[in-house]
């Protein structure tokens, strides 16, 4: 764990040097081994690389101490699983050490073994993610908070502090690929988290993954009295194994150059070992050549 521990501290450290403008983190809490739903929505596998996972606020803590200027964001944090109240105080205190730097990325996750090993229904997830949105903005942005009556939890009228070092909040980006998913965004997000997936040598295009659904979301989100051009988006690339650093950058060009989604990430979970050192590199020349 101690080696861990500094290895998130020098790639997150030493990746800001590079020129990394944010630091992300996902979510996992086991890999089974006969999954009920494979990795991707098909087969019967979950990848090796997922068979370890630090705890995100752990992680993204250590990055806030040894980091000035980077983002620090959850892509995606699965939501249903956690009491609101704990996951309001786990990423205000995020926020707070940071200084401002969160970014909060969530999602309902695809992994209903996962729900089965956190103690909460699959089936309420969207329902659970809803309540929690309620209670983050009422917490953050209200004081004191008032009394929550909620279906899956409840608390009176309190004083919750302190506050997020954001005002009015920070930044809220959910995952919209499903049609509810998308019209949840409309109504209550900051911004969307569309994934591009880089295969050796396939082909990209950044008006499918990127500029159609922010397109519907805007949309769906004027129709709701919102102003559309608030809607936004953070690309998350996936790299296949094989990808090379020139595949991975062309995507995140061709993105800047034909929508106007100007923050992407890159994970790297397939194209590195345990090295950390092979990691900064990777992401130097990824940087390089975005650039």
């Amino acid at each position: 764990m101690e080696q861990q521990l500094d290895q998130v501290a020098h790639y997150a450290r030493e990746a800001e040097k590079l020129g990394a403008a944010s630091l992300w983190v996902g979510d996992r809490v086991l890999a089974a081994v006969q999954p009920a739903v494979g990795y991707g929505g098909s087969g019967d596998t979950i990848p090796w690389q997922m068979n370890a996972a630090l705890d995100p606020f752990v992680a993204l803590s250590v990055a806030a101490a040894v980091t000035e200027r980077a983002l620090l964001g959850t892509n995606t944090l699965i939501v249903p699983w956690y009491p609101p109240l704990l996951l309001a105080r786990s990423l205000t205190g995020i926020d707070v050490v940071s200084r401002g730097r969160l970014v909060a990325g969530f999602g309902t996750g695809w992994s209903p073994d996962e729900y089965e090993g956190v103690g909460v229904p699959w089936k309420e997830r969207g329902a659970r993610l809803d309540e929690c949105l309620d209670v983050l903005e009422s917490v953050w942005t209200s004081d004191p908070v008032a009394r929550h009556d909620g279906p899956h939890t409840s608390f009176p009228e309190a004083r919750i502090g302190p506050k997020p070092a954001q005002r009015p909040r920070p930044p809220v980006y959910l995952s919209a690929f499903a049609p509810a998913s998308r019209r949840r965004a409309a109504r209550r997000a900051d911004g969307i988290l569309p994934v591009a997936v880089v295969t050796p040598g396939g082909a990209y295009d950044p008006a499918e993954v990127v500029a159609a659904p922010l397109d519907q979301v805007r949309r769906l989100a004027e129709t709701e009295g919102r102003d559309p051009s608030a809607v936004r988006a953070i690309l998350r690339v996936n790299p296949a194994q094989g990808a090379t650093p020139q595949e991975i950058a062309d995507v995140i060009l061709r993105t800047r150059d034909a929508t106007d989604v100007e923050h992407a990430f890159v994970d790297l979970l397939y194209l590195v070992d345990q090295s950390t050192e092979q990691a900064l590199d990777l992401t130097g020349r990824i940087l390089d050549l975005a650039r």
